[in-house]
């Protein structure tokens, strides 16, 4: 009888690489978007796009950013309470 150890450690380092690739999925209906000065990444339902208030801050990042941004996400430009302020009005 014995135990075969190196399948085990695979299989755990596994499930762990999969939950790290889970978390950064977006779930379906929503869209990734990264807000402020430390990038904090925000998932919001892609049905405020249509809103208003929403594409004002879209706008504002088409000026300073075009469509071609480095961290390849899209950047909203603003501070975090006031991205957060938009939101709150949507929901």
């Amino acid at each position: 009888m014995g135990f075969r150890i190196p399948g085990i450690i695979r299989q755990a380092s596994f499930s762990t690489a999969k939950t790290t690739r889970k978390g950064l999925e977006v779930p379906k209906g929503y869209l990734a978007v990264y807000v402020g000065d430390k990038m904090r990444r925000f998932m919001i339902p892609v049905s405020y796009l249509n809103q208003s208030s929403f594409q004002q801050l879209l706008s504002q990042s088409e000026e300073e950013f075009g469509y071609d941004h480095p961290t390849g996400g899209l950047t909203i430009p603003c501070k975090e309470e006031e991205f957060i302020n938009v939101i709150s009005h949507l929901n």
